[in-house]
């Protein structure tokens, strides 16, 4: 399995590992279920679909089919990226009001049934969007949109130019940094970061056959970024890198290590602070979500009811201001659900109304804003996927 592939099962899919790994509104979700007797009295969840958005799924686009909705601000704007009817992936936005606007970067393919296309991953206070394109020769690019719809296109310093090689954008910053990975013309992976407007710095941890800069919430104000990496025995490490260049690798206690497993650590997010979230893949293929202080201290938790069988279980995507924790976790029949771990460690579930109780079907949320309100995606029972935004 290539990191590529992995990066893909990670984002499309519900856990699924390395091992295998005009809005709608008003749609209520069910209430969340909480440690202590009563759920937060304040909570909702509104669901949402880009206009032309797919109501189908077909072969091309298979499991991001419809609208998935990446990352919000502190503001409570929502980027992502939708298919449409012809199987064309455009990027969105979705302001404070609920309207969804559709772009294009300059250069995206647009072929009827090739996928190509545009997909935001993520947009700071500021309203500036980064993420990625394909263009028709199947290279990524990628894009910086400003407020004011005016677009930059990035290809990081080794990218390669061949078929799915190039560059993806996954994080932008208060200051306008960015952070993301790029695929070298031997289809090897390395993380990359940049500056405003600058040149884009490589870099990859000791060890590392591959480098994945995680999505959407991985590199904060002070420069720091966050992610995970292959080694040459394909177990999966965490790392951090500082500001000044400095790598650290992050390994979970209790995180399988067995040569040719893809278990190990991934490294899903970090906060304003340091402190880091994710999850851990033990030996026996089970997830378990966890979360670092800035000190280094690794506290892994379950969320009840999670699968305790190889591809379930609890994976942390994000972390907020608050250091409170969004992410999913995997039943025993595995449908994905949603969640929220304040810092005091009080646990919350939330579904969205529509949502699919099969394997592969269920809520997935993506990231947690200042305010803590969550965004990403739900799959109905025929394997679409629609956007939500959850108020806790």
């Amino acid at each position: 399995m290539t990191l590529q592939r992995l990066r893909f099962a990670l984002k499309t899919s519900s856990i699924v590992f390395a091992l295998s790994l005009t809005a709608c509104g008003g749609g209520g979700g069910t209430l969340p279920h909480g440690n202590g007797p009563n759920p937060p009295p304040a909570a909702s969840l509104v669901e949402f679909v880009a206009p032309g958005s797919a109501t189908v799924v077909t072969g091309a686009c298979g499991a991001t089919c419809g609208t998935q909705a990446y990352a919000n601000n502190s503001l409570g704007a929502v980027v992502g990226s939708y298919t449409d009817a012809n199987v064309v992936p455009h990027g969105f936005l979705r302001s404070t009001n609920g309207t969804v606007t559709s772009f294009d970067a300059p250069g995206a393919g647009l072929g009827a049934g090739l996928d190509e296309g545009t997909v935001a991953y993520g947009i700071n206070t500021g309203g500036v969007i980064v993420g990625q394109f394909q263009d028709p020769s199947l290279v990524f690019h990628g894009f910086v949109r400003q407020p004011a719809g005016t677009f930059t296109t990035v290809n990081a310093t080794g990218a390669g130019t061949g078929n799915y090689q190039g560059t993806l954008i996954y994080n932008v910053n208060t200051s306008g940094a960015t952070a993301g990975v790029y695929y070298d013309g031997s289809n090897t992976e390395h993380g990359f970061v940049a500056a405003a407007g600058g040149a884009t710095t490589s870099f990859d941890p000791s060890g590392s056959a591959g480098t994945m800069v995680c999505e959407e919430t991985c590199l904060n104000d002070t420069g720091t970024v966050t992610g995970f990496f292959l080694d040459a025995n394909q177990v999966i490490h965490g790392f951090v890198r500082a500001t000044g260049g400095a790598i650290t690798q992050i390994d979970a206690p209790g995180a399988g290590s067995a040569a040719g497993s893809y278990t190990g650590t991934t490294a899903a997010s970090i906060a304003p602070d340091g402190s880091i979230t994710g999850y851990l893949i033990d030996a026996n293929g089970v997830a378990h979500g966890f979360v670092r202080t800035p000190g280094g201290t690794i506290t892994p938790f379950d969320v009840p009811g999670a699968g305790t069988q190889a591809n379930q279980g609890t994976a942390a995507f994000s972390i907020d201001s608050a250091d409170s924790v969004t992410g999913e976790f995997i039943d025993s029949n595995g449908a994905m659900h949603g969640f929220t771990r304040s810092s005091a460690g009080v646990i919350a579930t939330f579904n969205a109304q529509g949502a699919g109780t099969q394997g592969g079907q269920g809520t997935r949320p993506s990231t947690n804003n200042a305010q803590g309100a969550v965004t990403g995606w739900w799959i109905d029972s025929t394997g679409v996927n629609h956007g939500f935004v959850y108020t806790p």
